[in-house]
């Protein structure tokens, strides 16, 4: 189910950008430890162009149709190390994750610069929410802190819990 990022707009889109950018040229954007060869040469690409002129959605089809996973991933285990199939929903999960990342990053400039606050809302349906989304939903948080956070913290938990995992369809609105 599709996210309904609030406040993306011309403005958002053009900090998610230079968010973007900024990342590839630390040399600290994420890329899945899933993709193949494909995914590690066009999924810069990919993410801007879904930034420019579409959403979540746009990524996760250009990483589906363009090929862009590997088709089995290691796994370690009691006997040693098995070769797993990826899941079909790797590209979704990878896009809705990294797409909402970029635009908290982006609305949490916004927020610092017009003293505005930030505060965390369900962006996506979910039939089965987990308690631990649940009771963030409502909760204002520091814009400067949060961006500190996701900056810090590239593909990985974020000590503040946004966004809080794969699939909890949390992100943040200015308010």
């Amino acid at each position: 189910m599709k996210f309904n990022f609030e406040n993306l707009n011309e403005i958002t889109r053009e900090l998610m950008i230079s968010e973007i950018n900024s990342d590839n040229e630390k040399e600290r954007l994420y890329f899945s430890k899933r993709f193949n060869e494909n995914g590690h040469k066009i999924y810069l690409s990919m993410l801007l162009d879904a930034v420019i002129s579409g959403d979540e959605e746009t990524l996760a089809i250009s990483l589906k149709t363009n090929n862009c996973f590997a088709e089995k991933e290691a796994r370690s285990g009691k006997n040693g190390i098995t070769y797993v199939k990826i899941p079909e929903t790797a590209n979704r999960t990878l896009a809705e994750n990294e797409f909402n990342r970029f635009y908290i990053r982006s609305l949490a400039l916004q927020a610092i610069t017009s003293g505005q606050t930030l505060t965390i809302y369900r962006a996506r349906h979910s039939d089965n929410p987990r308690h631990e989304s649940q009771i963030m939903i409502g909760v204002k948080i520091l814009p400067d802190k949060l961006l500190t956070d996701l900056r810090n913290n590239i593909g990985v938990d974020t000590a503040l819990g946004l966004p809080a995992g794969p699939n909890s369809g949390l992100s943040v609105k200015l308010t």
